[in-house]
């Protein structure tokens, strides 16, 4: 049973239309893609791949008409999806959209994956003036495919455009659009546990100039990757240094934001942190350096004395799906969450009174990090025994329950991806 998403309008189509394509005279023996809402279909007659049109229709907004083109050459399909690892293979098609000024976003397309062509003074290359997202979707045991607040994402992106001054695209278009490329690339998500289709959305400025301003022109793609589980072998706590030398974000810039130069500058430090034999960096602010902010790519939360800290999103801080997601449960479960400044010296002190209990990286990818040793100044906290705590441990349970349909969605979280292509 799906409970109504608490803050995701649904964008599914809701009255078949096969008499209309019947009515028009369409042919449906010939490997057609008819959406519910179809009113005209075209076909290659065997020439070359398929092309499905899917008009919108009216229900408080207009849907996007997603031309469907499929590929003539599938990609093989990976045998052994413990070896899928992450971001390295992709799936047949992508979807795609260009905004033009004073047009707005059009022509919404589901097309064979394959690379873009560039000029060399496109603006994207010179000023990295670019978002992106990402999120999965997930197989159940009994094959529904399934996403996990989708609506989220679509908010964070349109929050990530204003800050970048890109148009936004509107909620129900990310989220019709999402839910049309992984239906047609269904056959990809992966049937292992714990594996998934990890889903690529991004927005890039495709002005051809080298002079300093937003772009009138973008593209916005989403492209698909069947991933491996992130623990193959098992959650084992990781070893963070504190970054008190180079910061990740700073009040005023783009730190809450999902864009490419907040991950090209943080390189620098995880890099030095892994010569070191540390697995990421635990971020300070960009003011004081003394206030923990995020870990590597991920939200951190430190539980102390009973009490789960995290930082606030005023800014500098992404504001993490999984982030929230944990904040609702554990609220639910009755902890208190404070959100705000949280120094490192009160968490080092925390660990040498005994009183910090665990420690967690939370974000799409891994959905919670567990943390078994900090290191900050020369000083090393050791939190637990090495292991994953009881309130971490929970929080995977859970969350990766609902995801991949092993516990009851109780929070309205999980958006369906019905099979209409």
């Amino acid at each position: 049973m799906y409970l109504q998403p608490q803050k995701c309008r649904d964008v599914r189509p809701k009255a078949p239309a096969a008499q209309a394509a019947q009515a028009q005279g369409i042919p449906r023996d010939r490997g057609a893609q008819i959406h519910p809402s179809v009113a005209i279909c075209a076909q290659s007659g065997g020439r070359g791949p398929s092309v499905a049109l899917a008009p919108s229709e009216k229900r408080g907004n207009i849907m996007l008409d997603i031309k469907i083109t499929r590929t003539a050459a599938p990609k093989a399909k990976p045998e052994d999806e413990s070896k899928l690892g992450f971001g390295k293979i992709f799936t047949d098609h992508m979807f795609v959209m260009n905004y033009t000024a004073g047009q707005g976003w059009h022509d919404a397309r589901i097309v064979p994956y394959a690379p873009f062509q560039l000029d060399p003074a496109t603006a994207v290359l010179h000023y990295a003036q670019e978002i992106f997202e990402g999120m999965k979707a997930y197989r159940t045991a009994d094959g529904t495919i399934q996403l996990f607040r989708p609506d989220c994402n679509a908010k964070r992106m349109q929050d990530s455009a204003d800050r970048l001054c890109i148009p936004p695209i509107p909620e129900d278009d990310y989220i019709q659009a999402v839910k049309a490329l992984v239906d047609v690339e269904r056959d990809w998500v992966p049937h292992t546990d714990g594996a998934s289709l990890y889903i690529r959305p991004f927005v890039f400025a495709t002005d051809v100039s080298l002079g300093v301003h937003a772009s009138k022109e973008y593209i916005f793609c989403i492209i698909c990757s069947p991933s491996g589980a992130y623990y193959a072998e098992g959650i084992n706590p990781v070893r963070i240094y504190v970054e008190d030398d180079y910061i990740r974000a700073a009040p005023g810039l783009t730190g809450f934001t999902k864009c490419g130069g907040n991950y090209a500058a943080s390189i620098k430090a995880g890099e030095l942190a892994e010569e070191q034999g540390y697995a990421q960096v635990l971020w300070l602010d960009g003011v004081e350096k003394k206030y923990v902010e995020e870990v590597g790519s991920m939200n951190i939360m430190f539980k102390i004395d009973g009490k789960v800290y995290t930082a606030a999103t005023v800014g500098t801080v992404l504001p993490g799906v999984t982030r929230r997601s944990c904040i609702e449960l554990l609220k639910d479960w009755g902890y208190e969450v404070i959100e705000g400044k949280l120094a490192i010296a009160d968490v080092m002190a925390a660990a040498r009174a005994g009183k910090l209990e665990e420690v967690f990286g939370t974000g799409t990818a891994a959905v919670v990090s567990p943390v078994k040793e900090l290191v900050w100044k020369g000083e090393h906290a050791y939190i637990g025994d090495g292991k994953i705590g009881p309130v971490t441990q929970k929080l995977y349970d859970t969350m990766t329950g609902m995801q991949w349909g092993r516990l009851p969605d109780t929070k309205g979280w999980i958006v369906p991806v019905e099979k209409v292509y």
